[in-house]
């Protein structure tokens, strides 16, 4: 797609020194002198921002009394090698355009860092900052990469239903989903809400998993996997709850244990190398700010194999242990978080 400018990513990936240069974003930052100013330039292609140099002499003061933290500007230059540190280019600009200010008093996000709290009050800013952006391109660039990975794999991407009135985890936590008078809505002769009289004539909600129709797919098409929204309304505030997400569900026809397997740790491996070759910038933003061993847990994901064991196994292992549990070991039972991570984390010490 062409364009009248160049993403800051292009730019300090392939820009040469020498090459007239467009870039447009928003402005992280503004220092200088009454010489020469320097603007921090980002526009959220990559983690990085790019400086452009302005010189008094070329573009007035009063051009750049609206370039504040928050900026929305356009800058035009050219390209040279940058003599500081930390940068291969930078722009020396010789023209300025702003397409919208940002009251320096009034706009919340500056130069310093901020808590992950302070970001959930002004969500409509957050995406700008570099702990959002690095997120959103990871996330971004592992949704492409299950499609790829499943694709490569001959598997069909089933599109599922959102509402539905199939209950697939049994477990009735659903959002329902009503076009009926809440305050009140119609009865029947049994006094229960009479759903007939509903859009579709029936309860609906708002989907748990489209399990059901990938494994309807699965006996026509032989692979296929869904990946799209799924809600559940379990009023659970830990961090293995979350009320929306995305799920990816694959169902194989013919697939025997060993080979759906295969298939989990080939496909979590492909996930975590994705990241470290197509991500390294943004994971190396969120380590050093957030989780020092992040690195060392993803390189340790992809260098081992997947411990394998039955659920006997698993049990004896469990029962054997000097470690106290809170929930107790029993056959039969489901293992809980505390169990699986006294697995992964202190057992075997990979995924399992």
């Amino acid at each position: 797609m062409k364009t009248q400018h160049t993403r800051i990513h292009e730019v300090l990936t392939h820009g040469q020194p020498g090459q007239e240069i467009t870039v447009k974003g928003w402005v992280r930052s503004r220092r200088g002198n009454k010489q020469v100013q320097f603007i921090a330039l980002n526009d959220g292609s990559c983690l990085a921002t790019i400086q452009v140099v302005v010189d008094l002499q070329t573009i007035e003061a009063d051009a750049l009394r609206a370039v504040t933290t928050g900026a929305c500007i356009r800058a035009t230059g050219l390209l040279v090698a940058s003599p500081a540190k930390g940068q291969s280019v930078e722009i020396q600009a010789r023209e300025l355009e702003i397409y919208g200010s940002a009251d320096p008093e009034a706009y919340p996000l500056q130069k310093k860092g901020h808590s992950l709290e302070f970001l959930r009050e002004i969500a409509h800013l957050r995406p700008r900052t570099n702990t959002f952006g690095a997120v959103l391109r990871v996330r971004n660039a592992m949704a492409f990469a299950i499609h790829r990975f499943f694709q490569q794999r001959g598997f069909v991407y089933l599109h599922t239903p959102i509402i539905t009135g199939s209950d697939c985890e049994g477990a009735g936590e659903m959002f329902r989903v009503t076009t009926l008078d809440a305050k009140e809505p119609p009865t029947n002769e049994q006094g229960a809400v009479d759903y007939e009289q509903d859009f579709f004539g029936r309860e609906t909600a708002l989907t748990v998993s489209g399990q059901l129709e990938g494994e309807l797919g699965a006996l026509a098409l032989g692979l296929v996997y869904t990946f799209g929204p799924t809600f559940r309304a379990e009023n659970s505030n830990t961090a293995r709850h979350l009320a929306e997400f995305w799920m990816i569900e694959p169902e194989m026809a013919f697939y025997e244990l060993t080979d759906t397997m295969d298939l989990a740790e080939d496909f979590l491996k492909f996930l975590v190398q994705t990241a470290l070759d197509e991500c390294s910038a943004d994971l190396e933003f969120l380590s050093s700010h957030y989780d020092k061993d992040l690195f060392e847990r993803l390189r340790s994901t992809i260098g081992s194999a997947f411990e394998r064991l039955s659920y006997g196994e698993a049990l004896d292992i469990l029962e054997k242990s000097t470690k106290k549990f809170e929930f107790p070991i029993s056959w039969g039972g489901d293992l809980q978080a505390e169990h699986e991570r006294y697995l992964v984390e202190e057992c075997f010490k990979r995924p399992v």
